[in-house]
């Protein structure tokens, strides 16, 4: 199948009083066309910015760094200026923020901010741009789309504010939706209806998606692959049933372990991964989960693993080398 994204070599730094923080420190990944890709991790890992990266939406003082390749449908977005970015961001490719609160204007109605899109990227008179934003509405079940186009963003519930959202990033017809967090902001039920409205579209409009989300359940119910990020690389990925069922990276199985089963007892406790997160400013030489690692060894601590072929997963971990590791089994390694 063609590819409709790859992501090679994807590095994201910060100048800061204290040094130049990494955020993203060599991300690879491929997505193809109508197939969902998860980027999940926990708060700092670097999910957010690598979906920044894609979209060029990184401030200063933030930069990608060069020799990062985005590329999508053969251009390099990477090299693209300003301009030119301008005419795939919202039209070709498009993304749902975390909050929409945030992300909706105030002053203007749904309306006119779903059919400014359309105007700038599609070429339609004002009055067809609000036909399309009804119409748009209507897609994503906002009951009587005709009068809540006239609504400013205060007057909707969370859930309905997250279906503008998503109105909006799919009023052009994407190929690519990028989806960071959701559903974090709304309640259980309208997470749900938030989640198959996704997949619903996505089979009616045949988009890929990347999902940026820490939510192991949305990812399970959602996505084709998934891609487990720690200190801003890729750790694991491979499709979705095979990571969830056989975890090869320790980090990737310390999260499955940590969330809350069906049947589980009340009193018995989740376990948490033990240590902290490392700072970007001065990640850990060696492999960089090695400080939480109970499977650490001598040489997880002096040599920086790649990712390797386990099929159908990949993991980088030094325990994978001569095949696949057993998840929750003791280990001895030289």
């Amino acid at each position: 199948m063609a590819e409709l994204l790859r992501v090679e070599r994807l590095r994201t730094s910060f100048r800061t009083p204290r040094g130049v923080l990494r955020a993203v420190d060599g991300v690879d990944f491929v997505l193809e066309p109508g197939r969902t890709l998860g980027i999940v991790g926990e708060s700092g890992s670097g999910k957010s910015v690598t979906a920044l990266s894609i979209m060029k939406l990184v401030d200063r003082p933030g930069r990608v760094d060069p020799g990062s390749r985005i590329v999508f449908e053969g251009r390099d977005l990477a090299s693209l200026d300003e301009r030119r970015m301008s005419d795939i961001r919202g039209n070709e490719m498009s993304m749902i923020f975390q909050e929409p609160m945030t992300s909706l204007n105030p002053v203007f109605t749904v309306g006119d901010q779903i059919a400014e899109a359309v105007q700038l990227h599609q070429g339609l008179n004002k009055r067809n741009a609000i036909a399309r934003a009804v119409e748009m509405m209507r897609l994503v079940g906002i009951p009587s789309a005709e009068k809540r186009v006239e609504d400013y963003p205060h007057q909707l519930s969370g859930g309905m504010r997250q279906r503008v959202m998503i109105a909006m990033a799919l009023s052009c017809n994407p190929k690519l939706l990028i989806a960071d967090e959701p559903t974090t902001a709304l309640d259980v039920t309208v997470q749900a209806q938030i989640l198959e409205l996704m997949k619903d579209l996505r089979e009616r409009l045949g988009m890929a998606i990347l999902l940026i989300t820490h939510d192991l359940g949305v990812v399970a119910e959602m996505v084709d692959e998934v891609a487990v990020m720690y200190a801003g690389r890729i750790v694991e990925r491979g499709p979705v049933a095979e990571v969830f069922e056989s975890p090869q990276h320790p980090y990737t199985e310390a999260l499955l372990r940590s969330i809350p089963i069906v049947g589980m007892r009340y009193s018995q406790p989740l376990e948490a991964i033990k240590g902290m997160v490392p700072s970007p400013l001065d990640w850990p030489t060696g492999c960089r989960f090695a400080p939480r690692c109970e499977y650490a060894f001598d040489r997880c601590v002096t040599e920086d693993p790649p990712l390797l072929a386990v099929p159908p997963q990949e993991s980088a971990c030094w325990l994978c080398e001569s095949g696949r590791r057993v998840p929750g089994a003791a280990q001895v390694a030289g």
